[in-house]
C-alpha cells in the first residue's frame, strides 16, 4: 500500500539519482475526484432563464399582434383627422368635442352609404329571385334550340331539389352560419377598438406629444415633433389622394352604368370609387362584382362591358393615374410607392398595403433632412447623353473603306499611328497646324551619324528621319 501523508494525497518520494520519476497526470486532465466549476450551473440556469423568456415573449408578441396592428391603424387614422380637429380647436373649441364631431360626422356618412347600399342590394337579389323562373325558362329555350335537346324546368327544379350536392351544401352553410357570426362580432370589436384608440389619438394630441418629449433632451424634442408634422402632412396628402382617385373612379364607372340603363347607378359608381381605393388588394375585385351582377339582371351583355371597363380603367389607374397623383401630394417616386405596397402587404396583408405609402413618405420626408446634397455639374453624361468621339464618323470610314476596296488604293491609316511609306520616311495620315520640331544626332562605333525631325502637334505630324 503507498504511503500517503495527512491530506489523504499520495506521498512523493524523491526519486534516486538516475531512475526515472513517475509519470503524473497529464495537463488539463481531470484528477480524480477533481469538483465541477462554481460558475457552471450557475451559466446553465442563466442559458434556461434566457430561453425560457425567450419562448414567453414571443408568445406574448404574437397574442398581442392583433392589438398592435389595431393600435397602428388607430395611429394613422388619428393622424388623418389631426388637420381638421386642430382647425376646430383652434376657434376655442375644445378637442375632445371637436374629434367627436370628426368622428361622428365620419360615421354618419359610413352609416348612409352603407344603409342606401344594402337597400339596393336587398332589392336586387329579390328581383334577382322573382326573375329567376324567367331566367331558368330563357336558358332552356335557348339550349334546346341550340342542342337539340328537350329539356324542361320542372325536371331541372326535380333534379336540383333531390340531389345529394344541394343536401351537403344546405347542411353546410348551416354548420358555417356561426363561424360567419364569430367573424362578423370579432370585426366589430376590432372597428371599435381602432375607433376608441383613434379617439383617444386624436382628442388627447397635445398630452401625448408632451408627454413623449418629456423622457428626450431639448434637440431630440424638436426631431420628434417636427417628423410629427412630417407625418400629418403626408397621411393627409396619401388620403387626399386616395379621396381624388375615388371621385375620378366613381364618376367614370357612373358615366358607364347611365349609359348602358344599370339601374342604382349614382349607388354604384359611389360604391366602385370608394371600395376600390380604400381596400386594399381585393378592394378592385369587390368594386367590380356588384355592378357585373346587376348588370347581368338586366343583360347578360351589359356585365361583360362592365367586366372589361373595370379591367381596363385599372390599368389605366395603376400605370397613369395613381402614380401622377400620388408623386405629387405624397411627393414619393411611383416606383418607391409600389415597392412600398407590395413590402407592406407582405409583412402586414392588407393593414400594411394601407398605410405602407404614408409610412414611407413620413419616413423619406424626415431623413431627407440629415442626407448632405451637393450640386451635380451641368455634363450631358448625366441627362444620358454619350459622348462622341472627335474622328470621323461611321459612315465617312465606310465610305472611305468603299473606296479604296474599289480603287486598290492601299489603306491610310488612322490619326495617331504612322504608316510606313519608303526605307527611311515615316508619314502620318493627318497633319495638324501647329509644329513640335526636334534634332538629334546619334554617332556610334560605325561613325554613323543621323538627323530626326518630327513635325506635328502632340506627335501627331509628318514624322521624317534620316540616317
Amino acid at each position: 500500500m503507498a504511503p500517503t501523508d495527512d491530506s489523504g494525497q499520495i506521498a512523493r518520494h524523491p526519486s534516486a539519482p538516475g531512475e526515472t520519476p513517475p509519470a503524473g497526470p497529464a495537463d488539463g486532465a481531470a484528477a480524480p475526484g477533481a469538483r465541477m466549476p462554481r460558475w457552471l450551473p450557475r451559466a446553465m440556469v442563466l442559458a434556461l432563464a434566457l430561453i425560457a423568456l425567450f419562448q414567453l415573449g414571443t408568445w406574448a408578441f404574437h397574442q398581442v399582434l392583433g392589438l398592435l396592428i389595431n393600435i397602428l391603424i388607430a395611429f394613422f387614422l388619428a393622424l388623418a383627422v389631426e388637420p381638421a380637429v386642430s382647425r376646430m380647436a383652434s376657434y376655442g373649441m375644445r378637442r375632445g368635442l371637436a374629434t367627436f364631431i370628426v368622428f361622428f360626422g365620419l360615421f354618419i356618412v359610413l352609416a348612409g352609404f352603407f344603409t342606401l347600399l344594402g337597400s339596393m342590394l336587398a332589392g336586387q337579389i329579390i328581383k334577382l329571385v322573382e326573375g329567376f323562373p324567367d331566367y331558368l325558362d330563357s336558358v332552356i329555350s335557348w339550349v334546346n334550340d341550340t342542342f337539340h335537346t328537350h329539356l324542361r324546368r320542372v325536371d331541372i327544379q326535380e333534379g336540383l331539389l333531390h340531389s345529394q350536392w344541394l343536401k351537403k351544401y344546405a347542411q353546410n352553410s348551416a354548420a358555417g352560419v356561426l363561424d360567419v357570426s364569430t367573424q362578423v362580432l370579432g370585426g366589430l370589436f376590432q372597428l371599435l377598438t381602432i375607433a376608441l384608440f383613434a379617439f383617444y389619438f386624436a382628442a388627447d394630441g397635445p398630452r401625448l406629444r408632451r408627454a413623449l418629449c418629456s423622457v428626450l433632451p431639448p434637440a431630440r424634442q424638436a426631431e420628434v415633433l417636427r417628423a410629427w408634422e412630417i407625418a400629418v402632412d403626408k397621411t393627409g396628402g396619401y388620403l387626399y389622394s386616395r379621396g381624388l382617385m375615388a371621385l375620378v373612379s366613381g364618376v367614370a364607372h357612373y358615366i358607364l352604368f347611365q349609359a348602358l340603363g344599370i339601374p342604382y347607378a349614382p349607388v354604384l359608381g359611389v360604391w366602385v370609387g370608394v371600395v376600390s381605393q380604400f381596400i386594399p388588394t381585393i378592394g378592385t375585385y369587390l368594386a367590380g362584382a356588384l355592378p357585373m351582377l346587376i348588370a347581368f339582371t338586366v343583360n347578360p351583355w351589359y356585365a361583360l362591358w362592365v367586366l372589361i371597363f373595370v379591367v381596363v380603367y385599372q390599368q389605366f389607374e395603376n400605370y397613369m393615374l395613381q402614380p401622377k397623383l400620388t408623386a405629387k401630394t405624397v411627393d414619393i417616386h411611383p416606383a418607391v410607392a409600389f415597392g412600398s405596397v407590395v413590402a407592406g402587404t407582405a409583412l402586414l396583408g392588407a393593414v400594411g398595403a394601407l398605410i405602407a405609402i404614408p409610412a414611407v413618405a413620413t419616413l423619406q420626408a424626415f431623413l431627407g433632412a440629415y442626407v448632405k446634397r451637393y450640386a451635380v455639374a451641368d455634363e450631358p453624361r448625366v441627362q444620358g447623353h454619350r459622348t462622341r468621339g472627335t474622328g470621323p464618323g461611321a459612315a465617312t470610314r465606310a465610305r472611305h473603306l468603299w473606296t479604296r476596296l474599289r480603287t486598290g488604293a492601299p489603306a491610310v491609316p488612322r490619326a495617331g499611328r504612322g504608316a510606313v511609306h519608303g526605307p527611311d520616311t515615316d508619314r502620318n495620315a493627318h497633319a495638324d497646324p501647329g509644329t513640335d520640331t526636334g534634332t538629334g544626332t546619334d554617332t556610334g562605333t560605325g561613325g554613323d551619324t543621323g538627323t530626326d525631325t518630327d513635325t506635328g502637334t502632340g506627335g501627331s505630324g509628318p514624322d521624317r528621319g534620316s540616317g
